[in-house]
């Protein structure tokens, strides 16, 4: 069920954190997220705690006593605090109705899932609590899924602490398939003992002031008479009013049959039997109407009128009740052995189809929920039940009536109850699955959000693509000095005359994912391309003084990558020529439609002519970048003055290359 899965995920998250959580889940191959009382798959829950024992590296029963530890809080906080707390004023009752808290919410509910028992649709496992002379208990769990039993000392562990104030132990004393149950299930015995005769918060306490404890025995021992302290501590162990039923010492005796504050003897309850029972059997019958009586043998000695109408074959005493009924709730042989040993659980009786009258044939069968009661003196057994309907429509599938419930029995109130709260469980099921769906067009949206920024941050800087996206107007701005590269292939304009169109695209695109690579590596900024022309800048938008190197080394790259790039016309590899100018500029965004990110000023232009005015296959340099890269560790050799267009004569240079950095260095390679 969702519910558990939601636990172990929110207990994995506490605990160790998201990225532990995710990891999980991939290696378990499960979703994210879990809906509530969606159904899901065994196999789901076993690989969670299967990859979790993995990845913690923790043995299988400490994740699982863990998980149980967890599971008990979790359900506390899920709104089950109040319910827990009634089930029992002692460690036995608590676990001795389980089963019928269980019963209940899966009637109540459907199909919602509660603590460590599973709904009825899903062969829930069983618990029998059995005292012991020494005031220990033998816990019996009985359960189809192999490997989960280590849960149950977890909450049990939690609930006796948090709901009794004591620390038990729980050890396993024999795990057999169970032969008594319908099909092979697992049974586990657990001996059950309380640590220590005080309580955990007595201890906690008292365990500093030992003299208090000792003087108040003394004080107390003198306020009792022998006599009236053996009555006092007779009834108390005849009641059994321990909360845990483990061996008291004295004191706490004691301290159970004093009344605090007034001192006085507790005495106990003596119920009071009329001499004779002042009900005749036709008011008995009528008064309870779904009842039954039976013997050892399974013959029925008695029927409530109601199980009569619906099953006629009752109204024959003496027939066999094994014949018109089946045990579905606890998967047990019907035998009246059987039943007694499972005699504090809640019973649940199928009507068997080929039994029924004709009418009824086309129905679903009928259900009966209730108690069974040993009577010693009769030798027999009562069977204390009531219709299990959940619904509305289960009443009328079935052609009963509200009339045909006895109006003391809640059940009545119950299927009204349900058919509201069935209408609110779906009501709730349809918004969790809105917003699991939410949750994934969220998370889809996220993506998408992602890969846009991606895109836009690759076509702008990314502070001007913010301003942009925010509505903002973004002002240009002045950059006193900066390194601009511009490269183009080498007779390009021959080669696209000599091929097809799609052959220059793949030469351009399989350049230009190297050097855009390169500009990660060094990272330096794209400008634009143009055709064959690639421009990129060093210290925009990013003011950086090692501008000049970066763009350095970006070039010394980019001549390694050309020589991997194949001339669709020749074969050989293409050959580039690459200008670098070091100097003033100003950048902004230009155009709203499709804006671009641009660089103005003579810096520019002089960086173009060192482009078209340089030589295949070499780096040509302007003296201002000369002058930044001159005690930087790169070698370098003079041009000597050549005419520029446009700009007279100029002192240039050719980068050779970086003095201290390898080739996989340049190119970004391990």
């Amino acid at each position: 069920y969702g519910f558990i899965n939601t636990c172990l995920k929110s207990l994995v998250v506490e605990k160790y954190g998201e990225e532990t959580w995710e990891k999980l889940r991939l290696q378990a191959g499960v979703q994210d997220s879990f809906l509530t009382f969606e159904v899901y798959k065994d196999e789901i829950t076993m690989q969670l705690v299967d990859k979790a024992c993995k990845i913690l590296g923790v043995p299988a029963d400490m994740v699982l006593r863990e998980f149980g530890e967890y599971f008990f809080e979790f359900c506390k906080r899920s709104g089950y605090d109040h319910m827990l707390r009634t089930l029992g004023g002692n460690l036995y009752e608590f676990i001795e109705n389980l089963d019928a808290l269980h019963s209940y919410l899966s009637l109540s509910y459907q199909a919602i899932l509660f603590l460590f028992v599973f709904p009825q649709e899903m062969n829930a496992p069983s618990f029998r609590v059995e005292k012991n002379e020494d005031g220990s208990m033998h816990l019996h769990y009985y359960s189809d899924r192999r490997g989960l039993c280590h849960i149950v000392p977890g909450i049990i562990g939690a609930a006796a602490l948090d709901f009794f104030n004591i620390e038990i132990s729980m050890e396993i004393v024999n795990q057999t398939e169970e032969e008594e149950r319908t099909g092979k299930k697992e049974h586990i015995v657990f001996l059950v003992t309380e640590n220590s005769a005080f309580s955990y918060k007595e201890r906690k306490k008292f365990s500093s002031s030992p003299q208090y404890l000792a003087d108040s025995e003394k004080q107390i021992e003198k306020q009792l008479n022998k006599e009236d302290l053996e009555k006092a501590k007779n009834t108390i162990r005849d009641r059994g009013s321990s909360v845990c039923p483990v061996k008291k010492s004295h004191w706490k005796t004691i301290r159970g049959i004093i009344t605090l504050g007034k001192g006085k003897l507790l005495r106990g309850f003596d119920p009071v039997y009329p001499k004779s029972l002042w009900v005749d059997t036709k008011t008995f019958c009528n008064g309870l109407p779904f009842h039954m009586v039976f013997d050892k043998e399974l013959r029925v000695k008695q029927a409530g009128v109601s199980i009569q109408k619906i099953v006629p074959g009752l109204q024959t005493m003496g027939i066999c009740l094994d014949h018109y009924f089946s045990i579905v709730h606890p998967e047990v042989p019907f035998t009246i052995s059987s039943i007694q040993k499972f005699i504090n659980s809640q019973f649940v009786f199928q009507t068997r189809r080929e039994m029924m009258p004709e009418s009824w044939k086309q129905r679903p069968m009928l259900e009966l929920r209730g108690q069974m009661i040993w009577m010693e003196s009769l030798q027999c057994m009562l069977y204390l039940c009531s219709p299990l309907l959940r619904t509305l429509h289960e009443l009328e599938e079935r052609q009963m009536h509200i009339a045909d419930i006895a109006p003391h029995d809640v059940t009545r109130d119950l299927i009204l109850l349900n058919q509201q709260r069935l209408a609110e469980m779906e009501l709730s099921n349809q918004l969790e699955r809105k917003k699991e769906e939410l949750r994934i067009l969220s998370k889809h949206l996220e993506e998408e959000k992602k890969k846009t920024e991606a895109l836009l941050y690759a076509m702008l800087p990314q502070h001007v693509a913010n301003q942009l996206k925010e509505g903002k107007r973004v002002e240009a701005g002045e950059f006193k000095e900066c390194t601009i590269l511009f490269s183009d292939v080498v007779t390009f304009t021959n080669i696209c005359a000599q091929c097809e169109p799609i052959q220059i695209v793949l030469m351009l695109n399989s350049m230009y994912l190297q050097f855009d690579r390169l500009t990660t590596v060094h990272d330096v900024y794209k400008v634009e391309t143009i055709g064959d022309a690639y421009m990129v800048v060093g210290g925009v938008p990013v003011p950086v003084p090692t501008h000049a190197e970066r763009v350095a080394n970006f070039a010394l790259g980019m001549i390694i990558a050309a020589k991997g790039v194949q001339n669709p016309v020749s074969g050989n590899p293409i050959q580039i020529r690459v200008g670098i100018h070091t100097g003033p500029v100003l950048a902004g965004v230009v155009g709203e439609k499709m804006p671009r990110y641009c660089l103005f000023g003579d810096t520019v232009n002089i960086a173009s002519r060192m482009e078209s005015h340089g030589v295949p296959g070499k780096i040509h340099l302007s003296s201002s970048t000369y002058q930044c890269l001159k005690y930087k560790n790169f070698e370098m050799i003079e041009r000597g003055e050549i005419e520029v267009k446009g700009k007279g004569k100029m002192h240039t240079y050719f980068l050779i290359k970086n003095k201290t950095a390898t080739e996989n260095e340049i190119m970004g390679r391990p």
